[in-house]
């Protein structure tokens, strides 16, 4: 039992580790990303600055100077030139375009014309809307009674970078989540295996001492022990038998047949109503018009009932109130199995069914991953804790499907 809870224990410590790595690589990869794209701002920011200095440079210079000093109004034009990739607005204090570069144009722009047509000039006064919203701005002193200001956009390589953080998230969440899911799949075909395997081969081990136990009872009857001794004796062996059974049919798909629901239930209980303690009151509830066929494995069924009853005379510490209740749903067979006892904690609600977990001092805590296994992959249903409240008690729900007529 312990070897069981350490198991478990390890389990989620792991599943923490793992959730942990996984979230400081996310944050890792999106810190360098983001760093990267503010450095590639930053030097976006450099570039348009150096080309508002030359735009500057080349409006204050007069006649005479370009004159004297073409060499640097090569250079400035150059500067300006050599702008290929950051979309560009140069614009007076009105608002009014000077300057346009980069953008692609609803309407090819002819180099012989001087004016901007109507669709590309309303064109760029929306992307001028737009970019006065933003920090992409540059003022650009001409004189004390004139300023021009440069707008732009980030350019094709920037706006993609800034993307490139969220698609580098999504790749990581699908990877951890696609190596998550297989971890979890061979963790799963690893149980099964176990539990297929322990189960055969309980079967397997139960078989040859029970055949001998059902010779000895025969010997017994035959030499004239007490009847009442010899019955009781015999009911015993053959409860062995149908455990062994039980134990069988894990692993392969039992044979199933149609059975109603209320009869199912009551003949289910029947083994635990004479071994339950005399203070647990058991009430069984159902309902003629709820009399559903439903598709089921009786030995197999019984077990789950067996499992949930003895769970729940274990939570009332062998005192309380014990209500089971068939209900009817519009496409399934609702079974609802109801205690007075100690109730379990809600972030609990889905541990139970894991193996291992046990609130129990003595225990394995394989009871409900077995009714969950049968419930859910033998007879295609579902098994869930309703309502549990601490102090209170707790209901357990399975449902399982109608047989449609």
């Amino acid at each position: 039992m312990a070897n069981l809870r350490n198991i478990y224990d390890s389990r989620r410590i792991w599943k923490v580790v793992f959730l942990a790595i996984s979230l400081i690589l996310v944050a890792l990869f999106l810190y360098i990303s983001n760093n990267l794209v503010k450095d590639l701002a930053q030097q976006e920011r450099e570039r348009m600055e150096i080309w508002a200095n030359a735009t500057q440079e080349l409006t204050t210079m007069s006649s005479s100077e370009t004159e004297s000093s073409a060499t640097d109004v090569d250079f400035l034009l150059s500067i300006i030139e050599a702008n290929h990739n950051i979309p560009v607005l140069l614009v007076d204090d009105k608002d009014n375009i000077l300057l346009h570069r980069n953008f692609r144009l609803p309407e090819p722009e002819d180099s012989l014309v001087f004016e901007i047509s109507t669709v590309n000039l309303e064109y760029l006064n929306k992307k001028l809307r737009h970019l006065k919203g933003s920090e992409n701005k540059i003022d650009i002193k001409i004189d004390e009674h004139t300023t021009q200001y440069l707008y732009y956009e980030d350019s094709t390589l920037l706006r993609r970078l800034a993307y490139f953080p969220y698609i580098q998230l999504a790749v990581l969440i699908l990877f951890f989540a696609i190596a998550y899911f297989a971890l979890m799949s061979i963790k799963k075909a690893e149980q099964s295996k176990v539990w297929v395997g322990l189960s055969k081969e309980t079967a397997h081990q139960l078989g040859t001492p029970i055949s001998s136990l059902m010779a000895w009872t025969q010997l017994l009857e035959s030499m004239g022990v007490d009847q009442s001794i010899v019955t009781d004796m015999d009911k015993d062996v053959k409860r062995l038998s149908t455990i062994a059974d039980r134990f069988s049919k894990i692993g392969s798909m039992p044979d199933k047949e149609l059975l109603p629901i209320n009869e199912a239930v009551t003949t289910s209980l029947e083994y635990m109503r004479a071994r339950i303690p005399k203070r647990v009151n058991l009430y069984i509830h159902t309902n003629d018009q709820t009399n559903n066929g439903v598709m089921l494995s009786q030995t197999l069924f019984a077990w789950v009932m067996e499992n949930l009853t003895k769970n729940a005379v274990d939570a009332m510490d062998g005192e309380g109130q014990l209500d089971i209740t068939v209900e009817d749903s519009p496409n399934n067979v609702v079974i609802l199995v109801k205690d007075t006892g100690k109730g379990i904690p809600r972030k609990n609600f889905k541990n139970v069914f894991n193996p291992g977990f046990t609130t129990k001092k003595r225990g394995w805590g394989l009871g409900l991953t077995l009714v969950k296994r049968i419930i859910e992959e033998y007879h295609n249903g579902q098994i869930y804790i309703q309502d549990s409240e601490v102090g209170k008690g707790t209901t357990f729900c399975i449902e399982l499907p109608k047989v449609k007529s």
